[in-house]
């Protein structure tokens, strides 16, 4: 089992039987070797061939201002680069800038690479940087406006310097960049989705390792290699992103080698892949926390005994011990330890059945109340955590029904406030508290943008907005623990778990480098068999 995770996976391969040409064995063996070569630990890389992933859900769109979701997150990160990218070890280094600098409180200096072209052909300068960033704080296009909506304007001040200016200090600037968001597109595809005539949503051109080639929604996002990538080539020929919803499948498709690499399983199949003689289990710390939340506009989540009563009654430990099977732990907070300002003196909320009921005859309800909880089949266990909550409130008379839904449906109906309660997930991408807590709880980004809780209240968004402005990070930090506390009294959402990501993946494909920001990056992975992924 690989528990490391700032190491590289190792994926299985697909099978194809090869067309061969012609040839004595001397010939067809001096054509294998010249497709080789040695990586740093000593293993045999052949060129080339195709790569299956099988995901959970189909991508919503492939736009990176558009939806915040992770699997068009997985799609889009490897069509677009960033001006700066986040390593495996959380640190932010530069990508397509060659180096960037606070020049002054609100001013970042960015200076450009000078090799770099878009997959139409297009120069990748500091206009297209300016044209992308204008797009991304666009509130007529962009569904991301938390990340960028402190930019001020963008200044070009040569081809390949750009100067980006905030309307107040934003220390975690450069974080945020490093989001899928950031994403550079075309400036020739962001013209002709302006005049109507394309729709970067589908058609999405960037500058990375791979390009897009086709989507046959529902089933497979298909890339193919960039053969004028401006870094090192990638080693793939191309990549299909193939959507499987049953996890059985997926699992399937790793032991057959129909995939390289089964994402999103369970704890129950660890041991399953844990078996399989060509496969291993991954396993990698992860960002996100699962939670149940809220619709605090509608009767009766907009009394806070309520919600209270609610967290009181859900058994967390019984939730994370039956699920996760030592592949996650207990949620004290919005936000885990890998993420800057986590509050590791908050403890999760007490299981207290009896005082939950106590607080629901406080706010009316001694004989309970119906009402609904939708979560999506994007991630089982968000089904095994509604219905375990469900069972659990018939204890204090609550009776909820679950109802599941397809992803894309999902995020539209919570963004338009048409739910009551939800089990879903959140991922603190950039590890740092701004992401973790302003657009769950802010304000202005109820709905689709992240405050899917619809929960406001003035307070708490002037201690929000103090906290992304300040500079010392001690006082951040501080500000940040008030926050948390402030929250776990309102309890806009209750916090359940934060769950380790499992992959399946096989031996013979390596270089596949997962991400705890959710990018999941083909470029440098490779095949070790010469009969596999052809």
């Amino acid at each position: 089992m690989i528990k490391n995770w700032k190491t590289y996976m190792y994926l299985p391969v697909l099978a194809v039987v090869l067309v061969g040409c012609a040839g004595d064995d001397s010939e067809q063996e001096q054509d294998q070797e010249s497709n080789q070569s040695t990586s740093e630990n000593g293993v045999e890389e052949v060129e080339g061939g195709e790569a299956v992933m099988a995901i959970s859900s189909d991508p919503v769109d492939l736009d990176p201002h558009g939806s915040n979701d992770g699997p068009s997150t997985i799609v889009r990160s490897n069509i677009y680069e960033n001006l700066v990218e986040q390593t495996s070890d959380l640190e932010i280094e530069p990508h397509l800038a060659e180096s960037y600098e606070q020049i002054d409180d609100v001013t970042w200096e960015f200076i450009l690479r000078e090799d770099v072209t878009f997959h139409d052909g297009e120069s990748f300068n500091a206009e297209a940087v300016k044209a992308n960033i204008e797009r991304a704080i666009n509130p007529d296009v962009s569904n991301r406006l938390f990340l960028l909506d402190m930019i001020d304007r963008v200044e070009v001040m040569d081809e390949y310097t750009v100067h980006i200016i905030t309307e107040y200090p934003f220390g975690a600037l450069p974080a945020n960049l490093a989001h899928d968001t950031g994403g550079m597109i075309s400036p020739a595809a962001i013209e002709d989705e302006e005049n109507g005539d394309t729709n970067i949503a589908t058609n999405p051109v960037g500058t990375g390792a791979f390009t897009f080639d086709s989507w046959d929604q529902g089933y497979e996002v298909v890339l193919t290699k960039n053969e004028d990538y401006w870094g090192e080539d990638a080693h793939l020929d191309s990549v299909a992103i193939r959507t499987v919803p049953e996890q059985g499948t997926r699992v399937g498709m790793l032991s057959t080698g129909e995939a390289q690499v089964s994402q999103s399983l369970e704890a129950a199949n660890a041991n399953q892949v844990e078996e399989m003689e060509e496969a291993e289990l991954a396993v990698y710390p992860s960002l996100a926390m699962d939670y149940v939340g809220f619709n605090t506009q509608v009767e009766p989540f907009d009394d806070v005994r309520v919600r209270q009563a609610i967290a009181l009654a859900i058994d967390h430990e019984a939730i994370v011990e039956g699920l996760f099977e030592g592949y996650g732990s207990v949620a004290d907070s919005p936000i885990n330890d890998m993420v800057f300002g986590y509050h590791e003196d908050l403890d999760a909320p007490e299981y207290d059945p009896e005082r939950a009921a106590e607080l629901l005859a406080e706010a009316g309800y001694e004989d309970g109340f119906e009402t609904s909880i939708w979560t999506s089949d994007i991630n089982s266990n968000y089904v095994f955590i509604a219905e375990i909550v469900q069972d659990q409130l018939t204890d204090i008379g609550i009776d909820a029904d679950v109802q599941i839904m397809e992803w894309a449906t999902f995020l539209e109906s919570t963004g338009n406030g048409d739910h009551e309660m939800q089990v879903a997930g959140w991922t603190t991408v950039t590890a740092d508290a701004d992401y973790g807590l302003y657009p769950l709880f802010h304000t202005d980004y109820q709905g689709a943008e992240g405050n899917r809780s619809f929960y406001s209240n003035d307070e708490l968004d002037a201690m929000l907005e103090s906290a992304r402005q300040e500079i010392d990070e001690d006082e951040r930090i501080a500000q940040y623990r008030e926050i948390q506390e402030f929250l776990r009294e309102e309890l806009p959402m209750v916090s359940i778990a934060f769950q380790d990501n499992l992959f399946g993946v096989s031996s013979n494909f390596e270089g596949y480098d997962r991400r705890s920001n959710g990018k999941f990056l083909f470029k440098d992975a490779y095949f070790t068999d010469e009969e596999a992924g052809y």
